[in-house]
């Protein structure tokens, strides 16, 4: 008879032991330890006369000349922001997860890609909302023509969600939500670490073997990370963050993994009642009205690259006299200790006191960037407000500011200045490093290089 293996996994972190603990020795927490079935143990018998040419899965073994170096057949999901974003589109066999805060608009923007995917079977695994509900929210994004391919699947269960597969070969199956799913052979509830571990790993071979791909929704917790244990994303491919604020139009699609492609991309959104808009020209959706801001201090436009494309931010900042003894540093889309980096730049090298001063910054339209090109912006909107002075709104800035209080190259200069060209800006300070083999003769923009903070000041300030 063959043996049972059973091991006993932690609920809370997925430490797993041979016995029975009452304390995890990994995360600390009392009685989480649950029995998992591992399935009949194995006889220890003679190794097999399989020849040396092939390993345990009966696949020969190739070197790595052997290996062919085609590119990964993928689908056009029809959306420019999701393919930019996945490195060129969905690759075949793939698993994906794209995880989010509830309400944010996850389901919606699966739903409307895969009701547009004409010519390829999609089955539609929902454990969360019902058959009714789908067929509103489906209603509502695309008409009643585009949804013939769409397979609708309410079920919870692995297995049976495996047998809607083998009975409807779908070319793409999408499991809304990882956290709803479980599977019959771990006794414990739906969304545990056990569970979402165990379904994700049928769900990777599944993907494997039949090279189909399949995308996971799954949620995120109060620290901002996807629910479920960090193995989760170690075993996908690619892993998708969906962020945004509810009270903003816009959503922001990032790669935080990419098996297949940069995770330097981002892709925009704009929130509407017939579903997300994909955003081609950001640049445009991030500047508020020119007029309307026109003589207002402690605003900047910077020029920021964000994988491929450039994008031309707004940079608000405001300085007032500290009420309380210790002032106020506050950043909203931009990091905070770059912020108090650039702030001692502009007192030690510049020789403004800010010592005694609450700053706040706010990068406009809730987009978080990290590009270093955006510090000679921050730099010019904290000193705007301080010296209560506008900047002018034809002119916009992109550099890296040091330490010493130099303005350091940046990458793609042209795209840089190709855009602010395009959006009818008449000035750009760029770092005079960048000048090396530039010719402006090919611009209708002025652009003036600066080498340290002090010069980009008195071409603003004068």
């Amino acid at each position: 008879m063959a043996k049972q293996k059973t091991a006993y996994v932690c609920s809370s972190c997925g430490y797993d032991s041979p016995k029975w603990i009452g304390k995890c020795p990994a995360c600390g927490e009392w009685n989480t330890f649950k029995e998992v079935k591992l399935g009949t143990a194995r006889s220890h018998s003679a190794p097999s006369t399989r020849p040396l040419s092939t390993d345990a899965s009966g696949a020969p073994l190739l070197t790595m000349s052997q290996i062919p170096t085609a590119d990964d057949p993928r689908i056009n999901l029809l959306d420019d922001e999701l393919n930019r974003v996945l490195g060129g589109g969905l690759v075949v066999g793939s698993l994906t997860l794209l995880g989010g805060e509830p309400g944010i608009g996850k389901s919606t923007l699966i739903l409307q890609t895969v009701l547009r995917l004409h010519g390829h079977r999609v089955l539609y695994v929902s454990g969360e909302e019902s058959a009714h509900q789908l067929k509103l929210r489906a209603d509502r994004i695309e008409s009643a023509a585009t949804q013939a391919e769409v397979l609708v699947a309410c079920e919870s269960m692995i297995e049976r969600i495996f047998q809607h597969i083998e009975t409807a070969h779908p070319d793409l199956v999408v499991i809304d939500s990882i956290q709803t799913i479980a599977t019959e052979t771990v006794e414990s509830s739906p969304g545990s670490i056990t569970q979402i571990r165990e379904c994700s790993a049928l769900l990777l071979k599944f993907a494997k073997e039949t090279n189909t791909p399949v995308i996971l929704i799954g949620h995120i917790t109060k620290d901002g990370s996807i629910a479920g244990p960090k193995i989760l994303e170690h075993m996908v491919d690619t892993v998708l963050q969906f962020e945004g604020d509810q009270h903003y139009l816009y959503r922001i699609v990032r790669a935080i993994k990419n098996r297949f492609g940069s995770t330097a991309e981002l892709g925009i959104y704009e929130m509407q009642s017939t579903g997300l808009r994909p955003v081609s020209n950001p640049s445009e959706l991030l500047l508020s009205d020119t007029a309307a801001n026109d003589g207002l201090s402690g605003v900047a436009i910077a020029c920021a690259i964000e994988g491929v494309r450039p994008l031309l931010i707004e940079t608000q900042a405001l300085v007032s006299t500290a009420a309380y003894g210790t002032p106020q540093r506050s950043a909203t889309g931009f990091d905070m200790r770059r912020l108090n980096m650039l702030l001692a730049v502009l007192e030690k090298r510049v020789g403004f006191k800010l010592a005694q001063k609450d700053v706040y910054l706010n990068i406009a339209g809730g987009i978080r960037v990290s590009d270093p090109a955006t510090d000679l912006s921050v730099i010019t909107a904290v000193l705007s407000s301080n010296v209560d002075t506008a900047v002018d709104r034809t002119t916009c800035l992109c550099g890296e500011v040091g330490l010493s209080g130099e303005i350091r190259p940046v990458s793609r200069i042209l795209q840089r200045i190709s855009e602010a060209e395009r959006l009818g800006f008449q000035r750009i300070i760029i770092p005079h490093a960048n000048m090396s083999g530039l010719s402006t003769s090919q611009f209708h923009i002025e652009v003036r290089p600066v080498r340290k903070v002090e010069e980009a000041l008195r071409e603003l300030f004068g």
